[in-house]
């Protein structure tokens, strides 16, 4: 996996070996706390003024959804510009080498900051790093890009990369087009909606994109200003070619699937039998299911992937805020499906997931971070903390991961959970935990009551390795502890071999 290699020795912490890792019993804040800005936001969906800027959204959902028709434009306007029909960034220079991967960021707040130390000490040698979905919340605003993209990773040496969520895509993708193609703004489309349709009532309550604040994107440009650092990219989906690895990237826009034009485009670009690696901003095994990615007009993205004529060893996928795996057998071969979206906006609960049985997938196989009894005991210390119940709500990190074994049918991974036996009280206040709101719903309508500015965090990166021989896939913890900045926790590992693909 080439010579150096900053990230090799991170082998000696892991959240599961003990709730110090965890980030539990935090002796100090990281250094992360100085790259923050004067006035760090606090996001809050909350406020009425987000909830109607967000509300494309929701458009989206109740009427014919736009986006496809919207992606189509720019991608015409792109090329049109002189960008080849392949979307082709071609890096087929790199033969050993590494990059990172995060997915989720841009909150701009204590939780998004703190990924950044330990992910510039174990990317330092990386070649490039990719966002994978969600760069801007809370709508995308090329305003925003500023404070939650330039400032926080001014300091990676490399270029990056990124795929647009459905959050980039509530202000028409206008922002991300800017920052990382460099494109305009589209002009309104014609024909006009005929009025009182559908169409029209959907275009009249639709939120514009905000003008951009020339000077302030300038100036945040020479933040990331140096000659590597520059990226340029060909739209919102791409391929990333490089020696022993094709890198394929889609854009699943609002709702969660793609149009016909990019499905032609991926079909095009998937075909040979060269390792591939698959990017979406929405995962297609998450939570225990099984979301294959549906095709406008018919067919899904996981029938392209499993085509073992495409050459696929791994897919990875943003949009849920913590990292999960499931190494899925397809015939004879075995496809590595994985969740990372933990790269900085608020951590979705795992502690719900129960027994892992999808796709033939074992939970002995399966693995996730944070520790499903490291979320139910930070979900147990938020509810705590936000209703003042004074300690009534809150179940202790060994307490939690007892029982979460227990109800799973495992053995704890930590010793000292393995010596803890579940209290009465744990079983009843965990009954209680499992009834209140921890994904979509809590997210979008808590998160102000749900803003955690204290370690740990639970925020997490990849760092992927690629030779001709191999691709190595290692998720690192971000706690927001200063001891774990140097050292992050290693949570997982999986090598997948190339060779027998090419």
């Amino acid at each position: 996996m080439g010579s150096e290699d900053p990230a090799r020795t991170y082998r000696s912490r892991s959240s599961r070996l003990s709730s110090a890792d965890a980030g539990w019993g935090c002796t100090a804040k990281g250094s992360f706390i100085d790259l923050l800005p004067a006035k760090a936001p606090r996001f809050s969906w909350l406020r009425p003024s987000v909830l109607w800027r967000s509300r494309n959204d929701v458009l989206a959902r109740l009427f014919d959804d736009p986006t496809d028709d919207a992606r189509r434009r720019w991608v015409a306007a792109q090329q049109a510009g002189g960008v080849g029909r392949d979307a082709l960034v071609d890096r087929t220079d790199l033969d050993a080498f590494s990059f990172l991967l995060l997915g989720d960021t841009g909150e701009g707040d204590k939780s998004q900051f703190a990924a950044v130390p330990g992910l510039l000490r174990a990317g330092a040698d990386t070649a490039f790093m990719v966002i994978c979905s969600d760069v801007i919340y809370p709508t995308g605003s090329v305003n925003d890009y500023p404070e939650r993209f330039f400032l926080p990773y001014r300091e990676y040496p490399g270029p990056i990369y990124a795929l647009p969520g459905n959050h980039d895509w509530y202000d028409g993708l206008t922002g991300f087009m800017r920052v990382f193609c460099e494109a305009p703004p589209l002009p309104r489309p014609e024909p006009r909606p005929r009025p009182f349709s559908r169409a029209w009532l959907r275009d009249l309550l639709w939120a514009k994109p905000d003008p951009a604040d020339e000077a302030e994107l300038a100036a945040a440009r020479e933040l990331r200003g140096a000659p590597e650092q520059r990226a340029l990219q060909p739209g919102p989906y791409w391929v990333l070619d490089t020696g022993p690895l094709r890198i394929i990237g889609i854009d699943t826009g609002i709702t969660g699937h793609i149009d016909s034009g990019q499905a032609a485009w991926l079909r095009r670009v998937s075909a040979g039998r060269k390792p591939k690696l698959l990017l979406t901003g929405q995962p297609i095994y998450v939570d225990n299911e099984y979301r294959p990615c549906s095709i406008e007009g018919g067919g899904t993205v996981d029938e392209i992937v499993r085509d073992p004529e495409h050459g696929y060893v791994a897919v990875i996928g943003g949009n849920i805020h913590n990292y999960q795996r499931y190494p899925v057998r397809v015939g004879e071969r075995e496809i590595q499906y994985v969740v990372a979206g933990g790269g900085g906006a608020f951590m979705s609960a795992t502690h719900l997931i129960g027994r892992v049985n999808v796709a033939g997938v074992d939970e002995d196989d399966f693995r996730c971070y944070p520790l499903r009894g490291d979320s139910l005991s930070f979900y147990s210390h938020l509810y705590d903390r936000r209703l003042r119940t004074r300690g009534l709500l809150a179940i202790s990190p060994e307490q939690a991961s007892a029982l979460l074994a227990e109800w799973l049918g495992t053995r704890p991974t930590r010793e000292e959970a393995r010596r803890t036996a579940v209290a009465r009280r744990t079983r009843r206040v965990a009954a209680i935990l499992w009834r209140l709101p921890t994904r979509r719903f809590f997210h979008r309508w808590f998160s102000e009551f749900s803003d955690w500015d204290e370690p740990p965090f639970f925020k997490s990166f990849l760092r992927l390795d690629v030779d001709s021989a191999a691709l190595r896939i290692r998720c690192f913890a971000a706690t927001g502890c200063g001891e774990h900045e140097l050292d992050p926790p290693l949570e997982d590992e999986v090598t997948i071999p190339l060779l027998r693909w090419s």
